[in-house]
């Protein structure tokens, strides 16, 4: 009381108006940037101008080094993480996981993830002929990496209050191809995620909770609660399809579950622990659960949307920006 008397009493002396701001213990809330749909059309075009980014091709090394190089222009710490792993008939297959990290130092992170490299197998392709041909996979891999390189360009910008990592992995698409394969050249589904997960980048390496990334860029994309996500990490889909709402995004976010599709989230979870989601796009009206030119040779620059860009980047954007 007496401090505040004397406090007063100097006020009116000076004849000032002297105003005591009280103390807060809430954090300045950073603005949420606004997500450029235009820049991240650009990085999906040119990973499809290298060609199908298919491990041990030149096309995929030049576009790895192209990711790399670009997180690196955003003030990333890049880790190319390398492997040599094998495929089912023992051939084998030089992996590279790509790594960007902001604020390494802080503890508090969040993982953003996609899969960089694409289908070396047309096996859904109308024309029979086609199935041994690798595709461009411009939304499938290229669109969801575009989407992460405009969110570390905006990070770069304005730092969240959260440390980011964000992970490009290598070699998700060699799974079994949906024809015979006589000599089994091919291997399993998310082999770069899983290696990551096992031997992480950073020893013991966790997050708060991490999203992957995938098929995100198609028009007209709708992207339903993937089960497993929504099984083992509901409050991080919720946290997202409120995200959404709050972007005015929600339109290309739908309430209702989708399919359980085996992805890079699930690795993440089984061997990091770390709760991810699969932001995923899903067509229950087709035979497969996808869109009618998945593992086509169709998987060009013409299924990729500025608007679906728009919407899932702003999303990603408000969720990482509203955390504390």
């Amino acid at each position: 009381m007496i401090k505040y008397l004397m406090f007063t009493f100097f006020c009116l002396l000076m004849g000032s108006s002297c105003k005591q701001t009280p103390r807060t213990n809430n954090a300045v809330e950073i603005k949420v940037p606004v997500f450029n749909a235009d820049s991240a059309y650009l990085y999906t075009e040119k990973q499809v101008s290298f060609g199908p980014r298919v491990p041990n091709t030149s096309a995929h090394d030049a576009c790895g080094t192209y990711l790399a190089g670009e997180l690196r222009r955003f003030g990333a710490a890049v880790v190319e993480q390398q492997a040599n792993l094998h495929l089912l008939d023992h051939s084998p297959i030089a992996i590279t996981n790509i790594i960007g990290s902001f604020q390494p130092e802080n503890k508090n992170r969040v993982l953003l993830c996609a899969h960089w490299d694409s289908r070396p197998y047309a096996d859904y392709d109308p024309d029979g002929k086609n199935r041994h041909t690798p595709i461009d996979g411009a939304n499938d891999g290229a669109g969801a990496c575009a989407v992460l390189l405009e969110i570390a360009r905006q990070v770069n910008i304005t730092q969240p209050a959260v440390g980011l990592d964000i992970i490009f992995f290598d070699a998700e698409d060699w799974g079994k191809p949906n024809f015979p394969v006589a000599n089994r050249h091919y291997g399993n589904w998310c082999m770069g995620s899983e290696y990551w997960a096992k031997n992480p980048h950073v020893p013991d390496y966790t997050a708060r909770y991490g999203i992957l990334l995938d098929m995100v860029s198609a028009p007209g994309a709708l992207f339903f609660k993937e089960i497993f996500s929504s099984q083992q990490a509901p409050h991080v889909v919720k946290k997202v399809w409120e995200a959404a709402q709050a972007a005015g995004y929600d339109s290309y976010f739908s309430s209702r579950q989708g399919g359980s599709i085996e992805d890079d989230h699930l690795q993440v979870m089984k061997h990091r622990k770390i709760p991810c989601i699969d932001i995923i796009q899903y067509d229950p009206d087709s035979e497969t659960g996808f869109a009618s030119y998945w593992h086509t040779l169709d998987d060009t620059m013409k299924n990729v949307d500025k608007n679906t860009l728009q919407a899932v980047g702003q999303t990603v954007l408000q969720v990482l920006y509203k955390e504390k």
